[in-house]
């Protein structure tokens, strides 16, 4: 169950600093306002927030294996969003950072 609770964490984190920053980037480039710019600072916050929700205790482990999600977050991000549509290496780019995250937060440590 931890394993899922972690996952479904740097979900909801991904969703928070991803989205906070796409509306910092609607607000300013493309000219939609403060309104914006000032509810993806609000988006942002939720993101350190939910990110200290982590069962690991280790902030460095945590926002490394974050920076994985981010990467694949972001791919899936525009794709949905913005209509974005990654070549092969992007999704292999992904993949590799996912991978990562895998070894990062679960693999088997000694205590």
């Amino acid at each position: 169950m931890t394993v899922a609770r972690s996952i479904l964490l740097f979900v909801l984190a991904a969703i928070a600093e991803i989205g906070g920053a796409w509306l910092v980037w609607q607000g300013i480039r493309e000219h939609r306002g403060l309104l914006w710019v000032g509810a993806g600072f609000v988006a942002l916050g939720l993101y350190g927030l939910v990110a200290t929700l982590q069962p690991d205790a280790n902030f460095g482990r945590v926002l490394a294996a974050y920076g994985g999600i981010f990467v694949a977050g972001s791919l899936l991000w525009g794709m949905v969003v913005d209509g974005f549509r990654p070549d092969r290496f992007d999704v292999a780019g992904a993949l590799v950072c996912l991978v990562g995250v895998g070894l990062i937060m679960y693999a088997p440590r000694g205590t």
